[in-house]
């Protein structure tokens, strides 16, 4: 804190150089035009300017910061950045805090509303609800094969006058990390800021800045760059996914910050429930219960997360996805240009975790002094992965039971009945060669029994009774709606993408989904809980005080 006290108290009495101030100008043109580039982000740009700024549009503002000179810059620092008037506030960690006991909580707090009834949706909202027509999509995304394995997809859109770039490499360092090494893709993650070969953590930050563009890079990465910028930006992208630094001086440095950061997190709650729900639904041996220790993590070399880094990053595992104003053609020109030369070595790893057996049921607890409510997973594995069919009953069921909270049977017995918790959630977690079931709850300790209760009486009933044509029809009209909010923003459209690659899916498969859900009926969903949900297999994982 000190130090960062005298470096800023030091920059203020020398001033800020103009090329700091341009680059700052540089960004906010960029930022103003990266925000067009979703919905909320669009909504909280026009909220700040007209209810907080005064001004009647983004453009005003922009030109405003136009106007700023560097002495303006230098003045206002020197007027109010006074460190003497500063107030600050040091955290400390503690391995437990003490709970704060507040009315209503002990067993005591109710949840349940004062007044229920059931509420008459007004002629238009019925009318809607009774049309389960599939919302058009507006994607029309072009996917093709680079010669050396990249997965390239190109979306046009032209909401603003940007570019993004959005890359995966396919990885799972529980099957990839060498015996031994448990940690070193967390220190690898955290090394790629330090620059490339060829440009230091400064020069390629300021490299970066001179453009007004947001990059990062690992086995995610991405890249938002207005439209003149493309070429430059994919440049730095590829220079720093391809060719990172790994300075051994900086290796040094975050071996040790990560090594401290593991260290807390092995003696947090949190993670101890995490870890304990791990430890009871998969096999002793599985490879989700590897673990870094500071130990580990202390053990490593620079060549280990040279080698680390040589095994995973491959173009032939890689996904690409360029969205925003450019054409196909233009998109797969310059993703070429910069990683077409990237080149798979060495056998392909194996990113795929193991199918593992049916659970058995436990319950665990893990104190956590610093509640004092309990928050509660019941989970179970199924025996379902993503590729099969009755994953859509079983997604509509949830919805029906838990998946879309005021309108849900567990939200409605458990919340609005009972007043037996604050919150409770439901999904299926399904990927390539696993899946599991998982529901979420916090509630007073007295009341976890009770909740857990009424929710394996839910699940019973979704076995042995047909779901109402008016909940199914519901569920139903809330799935189809996820499609047009799930395009309403450039990110989301993006990741939506590369994770049905990931998974083997078609890139349209949310309309194909929507298709699925509209053809689907009251027995195939009994059908599809009776075959894959155990209602007395759920493991129980409870964190904070003991229920009673």
């Amino acid at each position: 804190m000190h130090e960062m006290k005298q470096i800023l108290t030091e920059d203020i009495k020398k001033g800020f150089s103009s090329d700091l101030v341009e680059a700052a100008k540089h960004h906010e043109v960029a930022e103003a035009e990266f925000q067009k580039n979703s919905v909320s982000g669009l909504a909280m740009l026009w909220s700040q300017v007209l209810a907080v700024e005064g001004r009647q549009s983004p453009e005003e503002g922009l030109k405003a910061i136009e106007d700023v000179t560097v002495a303006d810059v230098n003045r206002v620092a020197r007027k109010y950045m006074d460190f003497d008037h500063a107030i600050v506030a040091i955290l400390t960690p503690e391995v437990s805090g003490k709970p704060i006991s507040s009315q209503g909580f002990g067993g005591v707090e109710s949840f349940a509303p004062q007044r229920t009834k059931a509420v008459k949706l007004p002629y238009w909202a019925e009318n809607a609800l009774k049309r389960l027509s599939i919302p058009a999509s507006s994607l029309n995304p072009q996917e093709t094969t680079l010669s050396n394995g990249i997965k390239l997809i190109v979306q046009p859109v032209s909401v603003s006058n940007t570019i993004s770039v959005y890359g995966h490499v396919k990885n799972q360092p529980d099957m990839e990390v060498a015996k031994g090494q448990e940690g070193v893709q967390l220190v690898l993650e955290q090394l790629f800021s330090y620059g490339t070969k060829s440009l230091d953590r400064l020069a390629f930050q300021k490299s970066l800045d001179d453009i007004g563009a947001n990059a990062s890079a690992g086995t995610d990465f991405s890249l938002q760059v207005l439209i003149d910028q493309f070429d430059r930006g994919t440049e730095l992208l590829a220079d720093n996914v391809l060719h990172p630094a790994l300075p051994e001086s900086a290796f040094k440095t975050v071996q040790k910050q990560v090594a401290d950061t593991v260290a807390g997190q092995l003696q947090s709650p949190d993670y101890l429930a995490g870890r304990a729900l791990k430890t009871a639904l998969f096999p002793k041996h599985d490879p989700t219960l590897r673990q870094a220790t500071p130990v580990s993590i202390a053990a490593l070399n620079l060549k280990d997360i040279k080698g680390y880094y040589e095994k995973v990053f491959r173009p032939d595992l890689t996904t690409i996805v360029v969205i925003g104003k450019v054409t196909p053609g233009k998109a797969k020109e310059v993703i070429e240009k910069y990683f077409g030369n990237w080149k798979s070595t060495g056998y392909k790893p194996d990113t795929l975790l193991p199918a593992v057996p049916l659970n058995k049921p436990s319950t665990i607890l893990v104190p956590d002094a610093s509640r004092v409510q309990d928050e509660v997973i019941l989970a179970e594995t199924i025996d379902l992965n993503r590729s099969n069919p009755d994953y859509y009953a079983l997604a509509l069921g949830n919805h029906i039971l838990g998946g879309g909270f005021y309108a849900t049977r567990l939200y409605q017995d458990l919340r609005e009945k009972t007043g037996l918790v604050y919150f409770v959630s439901s999904d299926f977690d399904v990927g390539k060669t696993r899946g599991l079931y998982i529901v979420k709850y916090g509630c007073d300790p007295p009341n976890v029994s009770k909740a857990r209760s009424i929710i394996k009486q839910n699940l019973q009933e979704m076995q042995n009774s047909l779901v109402g044509p008016g909940q199914l029809t519901q569920a139903k009209a809330m799935l189809l709606r996820q499609i047009p909010l799930s395009e309403s923003g450039v990110s989301n459209i993006a990741k939506g993408f590369i994770s049905r690659v990931d998974l083997d899916l078609p890139l349209d498969e949310p309309i194909l989904a929507a298709r699925r859900y509209v053809k689907l009926n009251a027995e195939h969903v009994k059908s599809a809980f009776v075959k894959y949900v155990r209602p007395d297999d759920l493991v129980q994982i409870t964190q904070g005080p003991k229920p009673q």
